[in-house]
C-alpha cells in the first residue's frame, strides 16, 4: 500500500519536472519565433477565407515584428516560414489584380530587406532591439563612468557635450578621476578623429581605457601612456587630441598638459583677465616616445579654467585664435553671473553646428 501511494504522489511531481524542464529547455527568442509564426499561420487563413476583413497585406505584421525582435539565426527561418505562407495566400487568391500582385511583390521586397538586414546582424550576433539596448547600455556606463565625481565645497565643475547632427553618439568625451584621498582631481578632454556616429564607436573605446589609465598612474605619465595605447591600436584613423587638467583641491595649484588640443585659458577673477595657456606635444597615436610640455599655476577663489574641443572655437574660413577670442567674450557676459549651466550655454551658442563640441569650466568659488 505504501509503494503505490508513493508511486502515485511522485508522478505528478515528474511531470511538474518535465514541464518545467521543457521551458527551461526552449530559449525565449524560440518561443517569440513560434508565437509569430502561429500567428502567421492565422493571418494566412484568415486571409483566404475572410479577404474583406483581412487584406493581403495582413503578413507584413509578423514580418516587420520579426525583424525587430528575433536574432539573426532565428530570423532567416522565419522570412522563409512568412514567404512560404504568402506564397500559399496569393495562390488562393481567386483573382489576380494588379493590386494584389503588386502588394505581394512589395512584401516580397520587404521580406529581401529582412533578410539582407539579418545577414548584416549576424555579425552582432543579437536581435536589433537587444542590440540597441547593449550599445545605449555601454554608452551609458562609459559615459557615467567619465562623469564628474563628487567635489568637496569651494569647487564647482560643469561640463557640456553638443555632438554633430544631434545623435547621442560623438567623437568628443571627457573622463575625470579624483584621488582615493579626495586631494587630487584629473580631468581629461577627448577629441577623437572624425565627427559624429562615424568617431562614436573609437569614443566608447577610448573613453573606458582613458578612464582606466587616468586613475592608475601619475599626472605626467597620462599623456604618454594614452599615446602608447592608441599607438598599439593600429588604426588608420586611430589619431585624438587631448588636453589634461590635474588639480589640487585644496590649495588650487594645478597642471595642463595637451596633446595636438586647443589650449586650455584661465580667468584671474582680480583682474578679470583671460590668459590662455599654451603647452605643446603631439597628437596622439602619431609619434611614438612623445613629450608633453606642462603649464603651472593656482586657482585663487573666483577663478577659472576653460578645456574645450575644436568644434568650440573652429570655423569654416575662421582662424582659431578669432573663435578663442570670440569665446573668451561670450564666456566673459556668461560667467559674471552664477556658473551654473555655464557650460552647457556656451556649448549652445559657439562654434560649428556641424562639429562635436565639448566643454568643461572649472571655478573655484
Amino acid at each position: 500500500m505504501s509503494l503505490a501511494t508513493s508511486s502515485r504522489t511522485s508522478r505528478p511531481a515528474r511531470s511538474r519536472f518535465s514541464v518545467g524542464a521543457v521551458r527551461r529547455g526552449v530559449p525565449w527568442e524560440s518561443r517569440i519565433a513560434i508565437a509569430l509564426s502561429v500567428l502567421t499561420v492565422v493571418l494566412t487563413v484568415m486571409v483566404v477565407n475572410l479577404p474583406d476583413q483581412f487584406p493581403f497585406t495582413s503578413l507584413i505584421v509578423p514580418l516587420v515584428t520579426g525583424s525587430i525582435v528575433l536574432g539573426p539565426r532565428t530570423l532567416p527561418w522565419f522570412v522563409i516560414v512568412v514567404m512560404a505562407m504568402l506564397t500559399l495566400s496569393l495562390s488562393q487568391q481567386t483573382e489576380l489584380t494588379q493590386r494584389v500582385v503588386g502588394a505581394a511583390v512589395v512584401q516580397f521586397i520587404v521580406a529581401l530587406i529582412v533578410l539582407l538586414a539579418s545577414a548584416r546582424r549576424a555579425r552582432l550576433g543579437v536581435a536589433g532591439l537587444r542590440g540597441e539596448a547593449m550599445f545605449v547600455d555601454l554608452r551609458d556606463r562609459i559615459q557615467n563612468q567619465g562623469g564628474i565625481p563628487e567635489l568637496p565645497n569651494g569647487w564647482t565643475v560643469e561640463s557640456a557635450l553638443q555632438s554633430a547632427g544631434g545623435t547621442a553618439f560623438a567623437g568628443d568625451f571627457l573622463v575625470a578621476s579624483r584621488a582615493s584621498d579626495g586631494r587630487h582631481l584629473q580631468i581629461v578632454v577627448v577629441d577623437v578623429s572624425g565627427k559624429g556616429v562615424e568617431a562614436g564607436t573609437r569614443a566608447l573605446l577610448l573613453s573606458g581605457a582613458f578612464g582606466g589609465i587616468l586613475g592608475a598612474l601619475p599626472a605626467a605619465w597620462f599623456l604618454p601612456a594614452a599615446n602608447s595605447y592608441l599607438l598599439r591600436q593600429g588604426w588608420e584613423e586611430g589619431f585624438a587630441t587631448a588636453i589634461h587638467l590635474w588639480l589640487d583641491l585644496e590649495t588650487g595649484d594645478f597642471e595642463v598638459r595637451a596633446a595636438g588640443h586647443p589650449p586650455a585659458v584661465r580667468r584671474t577673477a582680480s583682474s578679470g583677465r583671460w590668459d590662455v595657456l599654451h603647452t605643446e606635444g603631439p597628437i596622439l597615436g602619431l609619434v611614438d616616445d612623445a613629450t608633453f610640455t606642462s603649464v603651472r599655476g593656482r586657482l585663487a577663489p573666483g577663478d577659472a579654467v576653460l578645456l574645450y574641443t575644436d568644434g568650440m572655437v573652429e570655423e569654416r574660413h575662421r582662424d582659431i585664435d578669432l573663435g578663442i577670442d570670440r569665446m573668451l567674450g561670450e564666456a566673459e557676459g556668461q560667467l559674471r553671473g552664477s556658473f551654473h549651466g555655464s557650460a552647457a550655454r556656451l556649448a549652445r551658442t559657439l562654434g560649428s553646428k556641424d562639429d562635436d563640441r565639448a566643454l568643461v569650466v572649472v571655478h573655484r568659488d
